[in-house]
């Protein structure tokens, strides 16, 4: 993945920059890998700085509406405080991590319509420029893996994905945004299940996974519930992920039904298994939590159609797809935002 630009802003000859990033997609709070290659102008300049910059394409409640931008979530100093001569070519090699509340943009190798981008910012004697954006793929930890996993077994499809601009109340979120992927109730959650979004809050230790459902008011659920369960990295591949996420959508039906879900479940409701381990790793140890609470800033997101096996992800009769293609398109080719 390449993207050349000559940066304008410093002057007709000035340098050219390519930033070659490391082929394949990288994971949440893994590294990303490259190298950034400039050739000199046509004339000597300092190099002040080499800036890699992360950028997200969001969405936003304001009171106008309804609105997209550009967020940038990290920045990364890889170089600089050196001289590029007239016509000179040089690397700059860089290994970064990025953060662990990073979003997903593709699962089982389908794009989600998630856009995220990298771009090179240039310092030369006091001016400073900024590249084109190369796209960012992202893949799932293991264990966000195995959740949607068990979704897609239990029988819950997906509907999409999307970036929203704002904080969830009560968790440890550190992006200024959350990534929310919408899925649809399973046949035996349908009576009393619109949606449900899933999003995940990942750590050097665990993942907290934030479930609100949209309940259609069945059996006499109404409203929405949101509930937080937390899962370590260790779980995958020692934990009956079927049963611990079914008992999670249970605890989220059943939290705030008039009747404890005995109208759905029948008269004799218990709850099976267990709903995670708890370890010792601090305030980051297994745990639910279950309220009416809402996230702040509500988006719809790009609407890709669910796949038959998991969820595994396609868009299926051509649904939406030239959406997201202009989406990204419009992003990486026309977009200049500089906030």
């Amino acid at each position: 993945m390449v993207f050349k630009k000559l940066l304008g802003s410093l002057g007709l000859g000035g340098p050219t920059v390519d930033t070659v990033l490391s082929h394949g997609a990288v994971l949440p709070g893994g590294p990303l890998a490259g190298e950034v290659r400039l050739k000199g102008g046509e004339r000597e300049v300092e190099i002040e700085h080499v800036v890699l910059e992360l950028l997200a394409h969001v969405e936003a409640e304001t009171e106008e509406g309804e609105q997209h931008g550009t967020v940038a979530f990290e920045r990364f100093t890889v170089g600089g405080g050196f001289r590029l001569a007239k016509g000179e070519d040089t690397t700059v090699p860089f290994s970064v991590v990025v953060p662990w509340e990073t979003p997903v943009t593709e699962l089982y190798g389908q794009s989600l319509g998630i856009v995220l981008g990298v771009r090179t910012e240039l310092g030369v004697a006091g001016a400073r420029d900024k590249g084109d954006l190369d796209p960012l793929t992202v893949r799932p930890l293991a264990v966000q893996e195995a959740v949607l996993e068990a979704f897609g077994q239990l029988g819950f499809g997906f509907l999409s994905a999307d970036l929203e601009y704002g904080r969830i109340a009560g968790t440890r979120q550190q992006l200024p945004f959350y990534q929310e992927i919408e899925i649809s109730p399973s046949p035996r959650y349908s009576s009393v299940l619109n949606e449900v979004e899933v999003t995940f809050l990942a750590g050097p230790h665990g993942v907290d996974v934030v479930l609100e459902a949209d309940r259609n008011g069945g059996h006499g659920v109404h409203g929405d519930s949101l509930a937080r369960f937390s899962v370590t990295h260790e779980d995958v591949g020692r934990t009956d992920w079927n049963t611990m996420v079914d008992g999670w959508v249970r605890r989220l039906v059943e939290a705030h039904a008039p009747d404890g879900g005995a109208a759905l479940f029948g008269a004799h409701v218990h709850h099976e298994g267990h709903y995670g381990h708890h370890q010792d790793h601090g305030h980051h140890g297994h745990h639910e939590e279950h309220g009416h609470g809402r996230r702040s800033g509500p988006g719809v997101g790009t609407a890709v159609a669910a796949g038959a096996a998991g969820l595994a992800v396609g868009v299926a009769g051509g649904l939406v797809a030239a959406e997201v293609v202009d989406e990204v398109g419009d992003f990486f080719e026309g977009e200049d935002e500089e906030g």
